[in-house]
């Protein structure tokens, strides 16, 4: 009998500590798990929370939703939808945001949804598996160029052009690319050198599962709405995984955390700073020991100051 998949929560008590650090004893208002998962932030939130608190957890995967089924209290709801659509609730209604970016390790583990190199299966890496292309459906459509660009731009994979010449050569000779065996053959052939303990084809795949499920541009797009939605003094946490989702959460803050002039108005007002940046947390060694995929977590914190949305 298969053991149930297990998920280690990274960051849990530094990132529920920083959602809630400013709140008191029994926060109350409406709190928001923008990556609900397999609900170990949740769960750890609702335990602080105070009878007139609520937490909105929103996710796009129909097993994180089944699994927040199992939470009975009536303090908290889901929405199956990215956390993009923190935009949908009220300017200045939610007193915290917290977004654990990223795949849980039960999408990683369970063969059948194509997100690891580990296992030779249907190559589909989207976390809603209700709506939009697999990897293998886009792949069997896209242009050797298009192809490239995405493994180099999502990937940082500096033999992205030779991969999506292959990938196309082999569409061309065998048909389309069918499962993740096949992918990771095809890529470890076409790599010429590789980084010391990394599979040739962790970029690639990296860069395939970003795009397909549009993992960037949502973070962005839950970046704005996150200025619009928290009240004053509300406090924004997200946890990255690597260098690419860090760079556009870093960059955000340090936007929003200074007065911005204009040039071309040089007596007029600065737009002032929306955003304190307070915090940026690694996972302690004991962490990184308990849970090796902990290691490349990044978490920063920020909190949203007086002025309005």
């Amino acid at each position: 009998m298969n053991q149930p998949l297990q998920h280690i929560t990274v960051l849990l008590d530094e990132a529920v500590d920083a959602l809630l650090g400013a709140a008191g004893e029994s926060p109350a208002g409406e709190w928001v798990d923008g990556t609900f998962g397999r609900g170990g932030h949740s769960r750890r939130i609702l335990e602080r929370l105070g009878p007139e608190g609520r937490l909105r957890a929103f996710d796009k995967d129909p097993e994180a939703i089944q699994e927040a089924a199992r939470i009975t209290d009536a303090r908290f709801s889901i929405q199956h939808e990215g956390f993009s659509h923190l935009a949908d609730l009220p300017t200045a209604s939610v007193q915290g945001v917290l977004m654990d970016l990223g795949v849980s390790s039960p999408q990683i583990d369970t063969p059948e949804r194509g997100f690891s190199f580990r296992f030779d299966a249907p190559l589909d890496m989207r976390m809603d598996t209700t709506r939009g292309q697999s990897v293998a459906e886009w792949l069997a459509d896209a242009e050797m160029q298009q192809i490239a660009e995405v493994i180099r731009d999502y990937g940082e994979e500096r033999f992205a052009g030779p991969i999506a010449k292959a990938i196309v050569a082999r569409r061309e000779e065998k048909g389309p690319l069918a499962t993740t065996g096949e992918l990771a053959e095809l890529v470890a052939g076409a790599v010429r050198t590789r980084e010391a303990g990394q599979n040739p084809a962790t970029r690639t795949f990296q860069a395939l599962r970003i795009f397909i499920n549009a993992e960037l541009q949502e973070l962005e797009q839950a970046l704005e709405a996150s200025l619009r939605v928290l009240a004053p003094g509300g406090r924004l946490v997200v946890i990255s995984f690597h260098s690419l989702e860090d760079r556009i959460v870093k960059q955000f803050i340090a936007k929003h955390s200074k007065e911005v002039y204009d040039r071309r108005m040089p007596f007029a007002p600065p737009t002032p700073m929306r955003l304190v940046a307070l915090d940026r947390i690694k996972p302690s060694a004991a962490e990184v020991a308990a849970n090796p995929r902990s290691r490349s977590a990044v978490m920063r914190v920020a909190q949203r100051t007086e002025v309005p949305a």
